[in-house]
């Protein structure tokens, strides 16, 4: 696995929660401005992703308390 310096890690754990919201953003509420017809495919995509990516940044956070 790959070892963060401690800088490195907060850097990690401040911008991943930022790419999260992009992509639940891009494919949830860009539905919304686009002219394609609603995909719900793509709204749980989005909702996947986001938890993904939360799951992850939670994870790195619990790694550097210990």
């Amino acid at each position: 696995m790959l070892r963060l310096r401690p800088r490195q890690r907060t850097v990690l754990l401040e911008k991943l929660p930022d790419v999260a919201n992009l992509g639940v953003g891009a494919l949830l509420f860009g539905q919304f401005v686009s002219n394609q017809p609603f995909s719900l495919r793509l709204a749980l995509s989005g909702g996947v992703i986001w938890m993904a990516f939360m799951a992850i940044t939670l994870s790195i956070a619990r790694e550097d308390e210990q």
